[in-house]
């Protein structure tokens, strides 16, 4: 025994290779069971119109307008996700807006912490109101994250949308 004693404290530790560290990470995720979110859509809902859905992956051509919304009007943010795995704790979403190139706005909403389930967790944002007049109006563009406490990004969505008068079908 004390032979192999000897040759285990005399032969030289080799360091890891870059590929056997990144397998070593995800080993030590599996067997953490670190949570995976996956957003399956962030919808705003305006009370007497459709909810307008954006599906996750989502992606939007540069200045491409997705939607439009009326002045004025009240409404609320609707997400939609499953998590698996493991608990996710301190969820939060991350919304910045930006109009002709300015940021005029950046938020962050906590929405809490969620255990696995098979079925769709559903959580609403409370009723905001879009503001008015003709500053206001216009194109904007938009960027939203969904992350949890640990700082993994489960949801980065870009998009653009517009601010008119009166909503599209009106006359």
């Amino acid at each position: 025994m004390s032979g192999f004693v000897e040759t285990l404290v005399a032969s030289k530790v080799h360091p890891l290779t870059k590929k056997e560290e990144e397998d070593d990470e995800d080993q030590k995720k599996i067997r953490k069971g670190e949570p995976d979110v996956q957003m399956e859509s962030l919808s705003i809902v305006c009370p007497g119109r459709p909810e307008i859905a954006l599906s996750h992956p989502f992606i939007s051509s540069p200045r491409a307008c997705l939607f439009t919304l009326k002045e004025g009007t009240k409404y609320k943010l609707k997400f939609s996700f499953v998590v698996s795995n493991n608990i996710v704790s301190g969820l939060r979403y991350e919304n910045t807006l930006w109009k002709a190139g300015i940021r005029v706005d950046k938020s962050t909403v906590v929405l809490g912490t969620f255990s696995p389930q098979k079925k769709p967790h559903v959580f609403e944002l409370e009723e905001e109101t879009l503001p008015c007049g003709i500053l206001v109006r216009g194109l904007y563009s938009a960027r939203a994250k969904v992350i949890d406490d640990d700082g993994k990004c489960y949801m980065d969505m870009h998009y653009h949308f517009d601010i008119q008068k009166n909503w599209p079908s009106d006359p």
